[in-house]
């Protein structure tokens, strides 16, 4: 008869393991978050995205051939259309009718190498189609009834560039955008103030809202630099805007990545042919020019007062700069401009 087996004392009087419910229930739980984490990121750009206004913006006829890269036209108008009375009283912008433009830039993102930022003066004498004598680049819009199509065919008239897609933003939109990442770091140099744009800022770096950063994008007089200062102002918030937008601050706030998000898109206009993925490249492109990744220049300017017979004193092309400039975009050849 066989003797039983002893008992390994290590299993007696042994405890029951304990059931792994606390634990399953807290990866439960950061699953769900992280899942709804990137259901925002998804659902809020696509919702967005649903709101922003799409127009026939492009010239039918003949125009430039397709180059490598994308080239996007970036223009800041200055119709009150989709202002209240009190915003624009809020955003001190008057009451003029009909649109302007207010800043104009060509985004280039290469297929290779720095994204390229070029702001074309608003002031720049130019051919512009139908038209009998030159006038300023930013009559094409005033011309066209705010359609961008005149301008958008004005502007491959004088550069050669094909202009592929069309983003427009009003002072509403602007103001909102810079509130909603709550205010932009400015340093300005020397203390500005402009009646008209309505600001009074003092030197130093300081953090601009809304209004004030619209007034001091806006402001011709406040530098005694004419439209060259406004320009370069320009380009600068353009980059702090996108550096902010895309810091993660933003995308790990829920609440800020909505505003952010949604705040500017009402007075935001694309062209109809930009989808959603030529809107993501152009978000990138953005980025890239906040930082390293990019070079900011102005048309270079031969003639910074020359007389037109209807538009008064504007500006004319360093004609040979300006080519060898467009030529190098349409080459996609980025990695040879220099920021000025």
């Amino acid at each position: 008869m066989s003797q039983p087996q002893p008992i390994d004392p290590r299993y007696v009087n042994r405890p029951p393991a304990k059931p792994k419910k606390r634990r399953n229930w807290f990866l439960r739980t950061v699953g769900l978050i992280v899942l709804l984490f990137v259901l925002m990121l998804v659902a809020v750009p696509l919702y967005a995205w649903s709101r922003i206004d799409k127009i026939d913006a492009m010239p039918t006829g003949d125009r430039p051939a397709d180059t490598p890269g994308t080239t996007y036209l970036m223009v800041g108008s200055d119709s009150r259309d989709d202002l209240s009375r009190a915003e624009r009283a809020r955003l001190h912008t008057g009451g003029e009718a009909g649109a302007r433009t207010d800043s104009i830039m060509l985004m280039h993102v290469p297929e290779s190498g720095p994204t390229a930022l070029v702001s074309i003066p608003r002031d720049s004498v130019v051919d512009v189609p139908g038209q009998r004598n030159k006038r300023k680049i930013n009559a094409a819009y005033a011309i066209g009834n705010g359609n961008p199509a005149l301008l958008i065919q004005t502007i491959e008239e004088a550069t050669g560039l094909r202009i592929d897609h069309y983003v427009e933003i009003g002072f509403g939109g602007f103001a909102s955008v810079i509130d909603s990442v709550g205010g932009i770091e400015m340093c300005l140099p020397k203390a500005m103030k402009d009646a008209d744009a309505h600001i009074d800022l003092p030197a130093g770096c300081q953090e601009l809202d809304g209004v004030n950063a619209l007034g001091y994008v806006r402001s011709r007089k406040a530098d005694g630099q004419n439209d060259f200062g406004r320009v370069q102002r320009q380009r600068e918030m353009v980059g702090a805007v996108a550096q902010e937008v895309a810091s993660p601050s933003t995308f790990l706030n829920p609440v800020r990545f909505y505003n952010v998000a949604t705040k500017g898109v009402d007075a935001l206009t694309v062209d109809r042919d930009m989808g959603l993925v030529d809107f993501g490249r152009f978000a990138l492109g953005m980025r890239a020019i906040s930082g390293t990744g990019g070079v900011n220049l102005t048309v270079p300017i031969g003639d910074d007062s020359y007389q037109t017979r209807q538009d008064g004193v504007g500006v004319r092309w360093d004609r040979p700069k300006a080519l060898a400039l467009f030529n190098a975009l349409k080459e996609d050849n980025t990695s040879s401009l220099k920021s000025s």
